[in-house]
């Protein structure tokens, strides 16, 4: 542990700096999961037994704050996506991947934000991201290739279907926390090839989507 470094100072940190470091990290995580990336900083400085200054010391942005707290649950993301990508049955993957993302965005508000927000100085988070969206491509392909999932669906329609399940499971997880399960179940089936009209309009493009 003494060998870690900030960001932006390669020097190691001393063992208490190390301590704070990581309480901040802790008590991100926790706090964004609870409250969103919009939480105050000055909350989580408080809840990591620090002073606001130690962690602006600690951490120059919101984006390098929330890269090291929730950089592994992005991390996460990555890997069910990586699994998916290599079941047997292409269906299967991509509703594997469907159902085990949704259920992390449900459990975790944190991840939602992040999902659905991009900000600076998340070199982690950015990374996985990228890594992300080579594997969804994968899944769609293998899907689309075995004439399971209709030939017509962009990945920005699957990135809108995620924002609207997590949307469900935010408003509903105090008193319907499987609600957002029903709502996926009638995406997926909307999903099939088998099941498929011509629809309304032209998927967004990423470039669309990110504005």
């Amino acid at each position: 542990m003494s060998g870690t470094t900030t960001s932006g100072d390669r020097r190691p940190l001393r063992q208490d700096a190390v301590r704070n470091r990581e309480r901040l990290i802790v008590a991100a995580r926790d706090t964004f999961h609870r409250s969103g990336l919009d939480a105050p900083l000055e909350e989580i400085a408080r809840q990591a037994g620090v002073s606001a200054g130690t962690l602006y010391n600690r951490f120059a942005s919101r984006g390098e704050l929330v890269d090291a707290a929730l950089g592994p649950v992005v991390e996460r993301s990555v890997e069910i996506a990586e699994r998916a990508s290599r079941a047997e049955d292409p269906w299967d993957g991509f509703v594997t991947f469907m159902e085990q993302t949704c259920e992390l965005l449900a459990a975790e508000r944190g991840y939602t934000d992040v999902y659905r927000t991009r900000l600076a100085d998340t070199p982690v988070i950015d990374a996985a991201r990228k890594r992300m969206g080579v594997f969804k491509a994968q899944i769609m392909a293998r899907a689309k290739a075995a004439g399971a999932l209709r030939d017509d669906v962009e990945t920005t329609d699957i990135i809108m279907a995620f924002w609207g399940i997590s949307a469900i499971a935010e408003s509903t997880r105090d008193t319907a926390p499987d609600a957002w399960r029903r709502h996926l179940a009638l995406v997926l089936d909307g999903l099939r090839a088998d099941a498929a009209h011509p629809l309304p309009a032209t998927a967004l493009s990423t470039r669309a989507l990110i504005r």
